[in-house]
């Protein structure tokens, strides 16, 4: 080594200035660069505005996506001061937005609690965005500044009077930064929204997607009794309102809501200072050591007869349990950076006091619901008592290794963290991976048809299904909380590996209901993945080649068609499309190709379509203007069609649609209205029209290069002709088949594209908001027919692909 290269002094440390350390390590600030982190920037301006509704100045908070994924959020609070610093010589305004840990949280006489970074966010926001603006309004005027990457590109101006009061905070994350993805997900943000809304009753928030016209408007009059009523709306309550406690000891406010319901799994949503701690904390130990001593101490009262009175633990009294808890805290000690798990030992004991006091009382005073707990909270521990006799029993008879011995194909390597497992649908899939695996390493365990819904069931009966015996006993690592541990897992790849029709669907989703309810930990440790079978082959001569979707196929197809043909445009610029920019096109036109067949499907013709688009209808808000409507109409053609009047909609409050039908054929007929900017297709096909529109109207040849040298020349009269020749063309010596079962492969072929480590496509199971996955499976697995019903109905129009 070089004295060069081996040298080390003083020169080599670094110092960062301002904001520099947080772009060089936006996931030290944020958590990460992909969409979670891309999300925590709303959260961090958002928090801000509540904190203000907190400290009680703030009561309205509106947030809007822009179309170019720009952010804004306004609320009515103070405003944040923008006269100059005492000591720094810049405003307030610069400093908050420019300077990390500068803020008013730091002490509790501007804000008793808060949440956020304290003195943070909003800087670390304006660091990650290319672009941002504060807007202030305060003292009877109106501010400005602007900012580039965390520095300001402009000084503080004055540019108007206001007799309102608050802050409007608008940015553009950096796509330097977030290079993965900076287009934000509205339902990740509307959930969190609502969450903030059941957390802070007096708030009202509006939210609004300048992409698609969404927007919901949120305001919780119940605050967290409404938030329980709506965890559980897709479940049967056995009392009709949430119990509801409320107190504050040492300047510590806690506000606890629950309900029991007839399921069987525990659901409990922890918050400090509406920070969602997913990891609980002393807050939840509190509120469970409370629960558990008041139900306890009411069995053993008089009033409950003698075959009520059992000795009931923490488990069988949380079982079936919606509960949310929210405490405010002054000063909140998190264990960890990402603010999972409150640590202040305090609070258990203030939240078990003041929790303790109140259920006390209200059990005394509502009996009728006291006993509906107690019966519940007993049947869970006879259940539990009996799901021990069984694994006792199981163990007794040395089960578990005859199931080892029976369906699982075992590895050879010892090493867990070097070992997978995959769990196959059905004995003919399970042959040919047992076959076609790699034996020192991957094990196979195949199951015959559908396992359990453990969404329906209860402990001791999950423990009783044969499927479900064999899947615990092969893992390892045992099941519920007093017996299971992550340290036996026995593999650290579960791979659930299915066929790419319905059914397989089906007992994919049923896998992960039973890991989700029954062995969470798995997921959240990154254990559980499901591997992409492919669904086509394509053959040719003595090579073939696998493809895990449509668009994969179509690109390679064009790719190759790019070598020997090119497509004339004809028209007043003819010109020859050929390569790489062929390629593109060809591509962008095929996701055109099936969205027009999917838009016929839903009554919206290609013509209909294309007018839309060259009209940059874009989103439903348009369609709340009854003369842009009236006027959108006029230009129809309508010697071709049948137009009715202009009317409100049926179905969506202070928007426009008519009918319209084409003449001599009746049962072509649609609507034209504000449902057609919310499909997700339509939305595609309005991001690439600007591409593709100068070839929607023209006529094509295909020229062919000929083995003799000479070309051979197709005419195509339209686009959807053209794709269809090119893709023809392509095709020819080639045989194509598309996969419905993995049986339909041969060992090698399973091998080679769904087992083999280095050809593989497999995808994690996270979990990014545990309550919307909790509301999912119970919507889709739970006994409510109607909330499943509704759930499809509402997302039928983000279905892709239906086998039927």
């Amino acid at each position: 080594m070089t004295e060069e290269k081996n040298s080390y002094g003083a020169e080599q440390i670094k110092v960062l200035d301002g904001l520099e350390a947080v772009r060089k390590r936006p996931a030290m600030y944020i958590g990460s660069t992909s969409e979670t982190g891309l999300h925590h920037l709303i959260w961090e301006v958002v928090d801000n505005s509540i904190d203000e509704a907190l400290a009680g100045y703030c009561s309205r908070i509106r947030i809007t996506i822009h179309e170019d994924n720009s952010v804004t959020v306004e609320d009515n609070g103070r405003g944040i001061p923008v006269d100059m610093h005492p000591t720094e010589n810049i405003s307030a305004l610069e400093l908050v937005m420019t300077t990390l840990h500068a803020g008013g949280k730091f002490d509790h006489s501007t804000y008793k609690v808060s949440g956020g970074l304290h003195g943070v966010g909003v800087s670390v926001v304006n660091a990650l965005s290319s672009r941002a603006t504060a807007t202030i309004r305060r003292n009877g005027k109106v501010y400005r500044q602007t900012y580039s990457y965390g520095a300001k590109t402009s000084e503080l101006e004055e540019i108007g009077t206001s007799e309102k009061t608050g802050s409007t905070i608008n940015f553009l994350p950096d796509p330097d930064i977030f290079q993965e993805t900076t287009v934000y997900n509205y339902e990740t943000v509307k959930t969190r929204i609502r969450e903030l809304s059941y957390l802070n009753k007096e708030v009202r928030i509006h939210l609004k997607d300048e992409r698609s016209g969404e927007e919901d408007k949120f305001h919780a009059d119940g605050g967290l009794i409404s938030y329980v009523e709506y965890l559980n709306r897709n479940r049967t309550p056995i009392y009709s309102e949430p119990i509801f406690i409320v107190g504050e000891r040492d300047q510590v406010e806690v506000e606890i809501a629950f309900q029991y319901f007839d399921g069987y799994s525990e659901r409990l949503f922890s918050f400090v200072n509406n920070i969602n701690t997913r990891e609980g904390g002393s807050h939840v130990a509190g509120f469970r050591a409370a629960l558990t001593k008041c139900i306890n101490r009411y069995a053993s009262d008089d009033i409950i007869p003698k075959s009520l009175r059992e000795k009931m633990g923490g488990e069988d009294v949380r079982e079936g349990l919606t509960c949310v808890i929210s405490v405010r805290v002054p000063d909140p000690q998190f264990e960890g950076q990402t603010k999972t798990k409150l640590g202040n030992s305090e609070v258990k004991s203030i939240v078990e006091s003041v929790c303790t006091e109140k259920l006390t009382i209200y059990l005394e005073q509502n009996p009728g619901v006291a006993k509906k707990i107690l019966s519940k909270v007993v049947d869970a521990a006879r259940a539990r008592e009996a799901a021990k006799r069984a694994r006792d029993l199981s163990r007794k008879k040395g089960s578990t290794s005859l199931l080892m011995a029976g369906k699982l194909a075992e590895c050879q390597e010892k090493d867990p963290a070097k070992r997978e497992i995959f769990i196959v649908e059905g004995d003919s899939a399970g042959g040919s991976a047992k076959q076609g695996r790699d034996r020192s390493i991957q094990a196979i365990l195949p199951l015959r048809g559908k396992i359990m819904n453990v969404e329906k069931a209860r402990f001791d009966r999950i423990l009783n299904s044969e499927e479900i015996k064999q899947l615990i006993a092969s893992l390892g690592c045992g099941i519920g909380k007093d017996e299971f541990d992550i340290e036996k897992l026995r593999y650290h790849k579960i791979i659930i590996m299915t066929d790419a029709d319905v059914d397989g669907a089906h007992i994919r989703t049923l896998l992960l209901t039973f890991f989700y309810r029954q062995m969470l930990p798995l997921i959240q440790g990154g254990f559980v993945y499901i591997g992409k079978p492919p669904l086509y082959r394509l053959g040719r001569g003595k090579k073939e080649k696998y493809f895990l979707e449509e668009g994969h196929l179509n690109s390679f197809l064009f790719s190759q068609a790019s070598e020997k043909m090119s497509v004339i445009i004809h028209g007043e610029d003819e010109y020859e499309l050929k390569g790489e920019e062929m390629v593109s096109i060809m591509e962008k036109l095929s996701v055109y190709q099936r969205i027009v067949s999917y838009m016929n499907r839903m009554n919206i013709w290609e013509e209909m379509l294309y007018f839309l688009l060259e009209n940059q209808i874009r989103s439903a808000d348009q369609f709340t203007d009854e003369s842009f409507v009236a006027d959108l109409i006029a230009k129809l053609p309508a010697e071709k069609l049948i137009i009715g009047h202009v009317r409100s909609c049926r179905w969506r409050p202070d928007c426009y649609e008519a009918d319209i039908a084409v003449r001599g054929k009746v049962q072509i007929m649609m609507t034209l209205g504000p449902q057609i900017p919310l499909i997700n297709e339509y939305r595609t096909a309005y991001s690439m029209f600007k591409d593709i529109q100068p070839y929607l109207k023209s006529s094509f040849s295909i020229k062919v290069e000929g083995k003799s040298g000479q070309d051979a020349i197709k005419s195509a009269k339209d686009w959807n002709e053209m794709v269809q020749g090119v893709r023809d063309e392509s095709f020819k010596g080639s045989h194509l088949q598309r996969y419905k079962g993995l049986g339909e492969m041969n060992p090698e072929q399973l091998w080679e594209t769904t087992m083999n480590p280095e050809n593989r496509t497999l995808v994690q199971v996270n979990i990014n908001d545990a309550e919307q996955a909790d509301d999912i499976f119970t919507t889709l697995m739970g006994d409510k027919v109607e909330p499943r019903r509704e759930f499809i109905q509402n997302h039928a129009l983000e279905v892709t692909e239906l086998d039927i």
